[in-house]
């Protein structure tokens, strides 16, 4: 993909070293500093995003040698330290209060933590069901498509960190993200699909300077969990909450996509979804949750911190649009140009 505009110093600096990579460009890179919590820093988001994605997609014209490049690297130690800090004091208290529930019926705990994390986070899709326009559906999936273009990715790096029967159960929900054989019933092609059939670019990266700050802040939260052996559980966490609030929300999804007369290649995605992760969820949580803790009874913390900050940082996306399209306006940094379905 093509390497999206700086959103400040520190992400310039990074995208001149990833351009460049001379002497020059490596002594900016290792002056460069965030002046706030990462969390709250677009420029800082972005600058991380950019150098985890070398460990996934990578850019046009930049060396796939960079993403071990010594200055990128202090780069991204750096940043997601910072960003380890800042989430962690927001999960901590969460999960010790939650563990132990957790050591008594870890099932029942994650059955139920969407609603007790997650309650005051609006409903994107109850919105997609009742009210949203095609244009807000249109900015909901550029919104999604950090996610799910690249879908399983992130979570695919816990494979080989975690043991026997959860390595089985993680595979088995991958296979069918990845299409259970068939490259073109990826969960990330049906996406690509649903963005291209509403007149948008269903490429990787297509709409990166158009993703928000909290957008970015959900990705890189990921991107770090993933990158770190150590957080192979919360990778788990997080997987989980992702399926157990799928099935509905889908649902939703399609109800509005039929409400708006959109064509059945914008919410196949979506309908393969209300099925598949009925099952995943169940595999997710009885199979892959229980079978880690039971191997290692000292990942419970580590995988509850991942679920806990998997649905904190899906909430925040989802606040920053309702915020957005309740007052009538895009949620987007940079608009969409208009689409006419007769036109398409």
């Amino acid at each position: 993909m093509r390497l999206p505009a700086a959103r400040g110093p520190m992400s310039r600096a990074v995208i001149d070293h990833l351009r460049d990579a001379s002497p020059t460009t490596q002594d900016r890179l290792r002056e460069a500093g965030q002046t706030a919590p990462v969390t709250d820093d677009e420029d800082a988001l972005l600058a991380l995003w950019l150098v985890q994605g070398l460990s996934y997609h990578g850019y046009d014209e930049v060396l796939a040698d960079l993403e071990w490049d010594l200055p990128v690297l202090e780069v991204r130690t750096r940043l997601e330290a910072a960003l380890e800090e800042e989430l962690l004091s927001v999960a901590t208290p969460v999960v010790e209060a939650l563990l132990p529930e957790a050591r008594a019926d870890l099932t029942a705990t994650l059955f139920s933590l969407p609603d007790r994390v997650a309650a005051s986070a609006p409903s994107v899709s109850a919105w997609a069901r009742s009210s949203m326009t095609t244009e807000q559906w249109r900015e909901m999936l550029v919104l999604r498509s950090a996610s799910q273009l690249k879908e399983a990715d992130p979570h695919t790096f816990a494979v080989p960190r975690i043991p026997g029967a959860a390595k089985v159960a993680l595979m088995e929900i991958q296979f069918d993200e990845y299409g259970s054989g068939d490259p073109t019933a990826m969960h990330s092609e049906l996406f690509a699909e649903a963005m291209r059939a509403v007149g948008l670019d269903g490429s990787y990266g297509g709409y990166a300077d158009a993703w928000p700050a909290p957008v970015l802040l959900a990705n890189v939260t990921l991107g770090w969990l993933a990158g770190r052996r150590r957080w192979a559980p919360a990778v788990v966490g997080h997987l989980t909450m992702v399926e157990t609030t799928s099935a509905l929300p889908s649902k939703l999804y399609v109800a509005g996509a039929r409400r708006l007369g959109l064509p059945e290649a914008a919410w196949r995605y979506f309908d393969e979804h209300v099925e598949a992760d009925a099952a995943h969820e169940q595999v997710a949580v009885r199979d892959l949750c229980g079978a880690l803790v039971a191997e290692d009874p000292q990942a419970l913390d580590t995988l509850l911190v991942g679920a806990v900050l998997g649905l904190h940082v899906e909430g925040l996306v989802a606040e920053q649009a309702m915020a957005a399209w309740g007052e009538g306006r895009s949620c987007l940094r940079v608009p969409l140009p208009p689409w006419s379905p007769v036109a398409a």
